[in-house]
């Protein structure tokens, strides 16, 4: 079974409760929007998704694997890759060396053919080479291949962190905003590459992001959060138009909140 299914998760911290009892199910080739306001808890979720943080309660199932029961590097081995909200790349490496160092879960590099330089070993070498320029490529970065990550526009590295994500030949994808702080041409780009790797890669993408053109875009479907709790599931139109999300977003005057 290739569905995300995230079933009733709830996350304290101390006695803030970041995340409480939120269930939904991303089906397999789609785009799922996550949006909320800030402190709504969705970086926590993807956190937890991604095996950074334990939920408190509830569990998470991908691939007949229990999420909540494994660590960071070993959803990396089922196929769960992500993306950070602040970008973190190593600066002084080249754009190639960035994606080379996310290929560490698809390697079959061993110790002894690399101690006495066998043929195998540079088999793999060019493989993995050959690999990582076809991920820059997808990205539309092979022309800066060679450069040095922190010489890139913002856009760029952004792309580039999606590349090394990528790298670890993920079929789930968690993106922790990827469009903020963007321009608007930027934002156009990065907004046809995540459409561009469900419909040519066939990733199934889990997406956070502010930016609502973004969000309407992309989405097969949204989940909204405010406080912890799920307050709007659907497409995009009926989750932008409800209620509980409006209010979750501009807030009410001389009413209670729901």
């Amino acid at each position: 079974m290739n569905r995300l299914l995230v079933k009733n998760v709830s996350r304290n911290f101390g006695g803030v409760r970041a995340l409480d009892d939120v269930s939904f199910v991303v089906e397999p080739g789609t785009i799922h929007g996550l949006i909320g306001p800030n402190g709504a808890g969705k970086t926590t979720l993807i956190n937890i998704l991604s095996g950074l943080l334990r939920p408190s309660a509830g569990s998470m199932k991908y691939k007949n694997h229990d999420l909540h029961r494994l660590a960071a590097h070993q959803m990396a081995s089922i196929g769960i890759a992500r993306t950070f909200q602040n970008i973190r790349l190593f600066p002084h490496m080249s754009c190639l060396e960035n994606v080379q160092a996310g290929q560490h879960v698809t390697s079959r590099r061993s110790l002894l053919p690399r101690l006495f330089h066998l043929p195998s070993a540079r088999r793999e070498d060019r493989r993995l080479r050959e690999q990582a320029m076809a991920t820059l490529a997808r990205v539309g970065l092979d022309d800066k291949a060679h450069y040095q990550s922190r010489n890139l526009s913002y856009g760029e590295r952004r792309r580039l962190e999606i590349a090394r994500a990528l790298s670890l030949n993920p079929s789930l994808l968690l993106l922790d905003e990827p469009a903020a702080g963007m321009n608007p041409v930027e934002t156009h780009e990065i907004t046809e590459l995540i459409g561009r790797l469900r419909e040519e890669g066939g990733y199934t993408i889990l997406v956070i992001e502010h930016d609502m053109h973004v969000v309407e875009g992309i989405s097969d479907r949204v989940v909204a959060l405010d406080h912890g709790v799920k307050i709007a599931e659907g497409s995009f139109d009926e989750v932008a138009t409800d209620p509980r999300v409006v209010e979750a977003y501009l807030g009410t005057t001389g009413t209670e909140r729901k």
